[in-house]
């Protein structure tokens, strides 16, 4: 039974034992023939309906009245708390009722409490990007240092003694059968394409001062080079502002994931990456056209959305997938940018 509606039939069976109460008293002490109150008539109608419809109307008027004084604290509680679910600050549109300055101040509480929490995983999540982008980066330079010594001394020196090798049987001896000269040729460039694509990767693996990049600047660049690697239409629209390395970091990681996502299972034709900021969170989404999923159906264990949403959470954030058969996937992560506000308040 709805609640407002249960405020008035509370009333009215309030005010119906009230008065079965009193009449019964009353009628007790005062008369003995009950018989006269059955019998007795106002104005065409019964008198006991009469006392029993007065009490009805009255205790339904004082259930309305009731319900609605407090359908109205409800319902301003109920904002309260979707604003802090949402991440927003509590908006005092409205004065806070008297009788609700308790219930305001500990909704104040709890929202600074959950600020408050969600500054430290950021901090938190901020030192162990800056830890790991500090060792990640030595064993990528070493690491890098290393493949580009073995192809250097391996496949690249063994591609130039084949190239040397085919050069002098074509200059000094070249078969008289023009067919295998041709085949020859053919192998020739071959090698000298590898050699190409082999200076190409060894000029890609030399080690290079490693710089730091913003998140739009990386999100940029990886859609950049999507573009050039995959037969699908990228779109985005990324916008400039400032957050913490460690929210960059795990919002970067999350984009990664979902792209993988979309490569793999999606089957998708195009895709749109947005990453914004407005009212003060910063905005991640990723929609694609693709084949979609039953979300019903979909198994809790799946890696990917469940690590995009650990990461989310990591940093305070919310995470939110929406897709449907035939009809595409869209995820959505929504940040605090609480660096922002303290760059502010300095």
């Amino acid at each position: 039974m709805n609640w407002f509606l249960r405020y008035v039939f509370t009333a009215i069976m309030y005010s119906v034992v009230l008065t079965v109460i009193i009449a019964g008293f009353t009628f007790a002490a005062f008369i003995d023939e009950w018989t006269i109150i059955i019998e007795k008539k106002m104005e065409d109608f019964p008198f006991l309906l009469i006392l029993f419809a007065i009490p009805i109307v009255a205790g339904g008027v004082a259930g309305i009245v009731i319900g609605f004084y407090w359908k109205q604290r409800v319902h301003y509680v109920e904002k309260q708390m979707e604003e802090i679910i949402k991440g927003q600050k509590l908006s005092f549109e409205l004065e806070t009722p008297k009788d609700l300055e308790s219930i305001q101040r500990y909704l104040e509480q709890i929202q600074n409490k959950i600020r408050i929490q969600t500054e430290h995983a950021q901090r938190l999540a901020t030192e162990r990007a800056e830890e790991r982008e500090k060792s990640l980066q030595e064993i990528v330079v070493q690491e890098r240092n290393r493949l580009a010594r073995e192809l250097h001394d391996s496949v690249s020196q063994q591609l130039f003694a084949a190239s040397m090798m085919m050069s002098t049987i074509t200059e000094t001896n070249p078969p008289k059968n023009e067919t295998i000269k041709k085949q020859l040729l053919m192998v020739e460039k071959m090698i000298q394409q590898s050699q190409l694509e082999m200076r190409a990767l060894l000029l890609h693996l030399r080690p290079v001062a490693l710089k730091g990049k913003s998140l739009q600047e990386g999100t940029k660049e990886l859609l950049l080079e999507l573009t050039q690697k995959v037969p699908m239409k990228i779109d985005w629209n990324i916008e400039a502002f400032s957050v913490d390395k460690g929210v960059e970091d795990q919002l970067f990681r999350i984009l990664q994931e979902a792209l993988s996502n979309t490569l793999r299972h999606a089957k998708a034709n195009a895709l749109h990456v947005m990453l914004v900021e407005r009212d003060g969170n910063i905005i991640l989404r990723a929609t694609d056209d693709g084949i979609g999923f039953d979300m019903e159906k979909l198994k809790t264990g799946s890696y990917g959305l469940q690590n995009m949403r650990e990461r989310a959470y990591e940093v305070g954030g919310s995470y939110k997938v929406v897709s449907l058969p035939k009809q595409g996937t869209r995820i959505e992560v929504k940040v605090p940018n609480l660096g922002r506000e303290e760059n502010k308040n300095d």
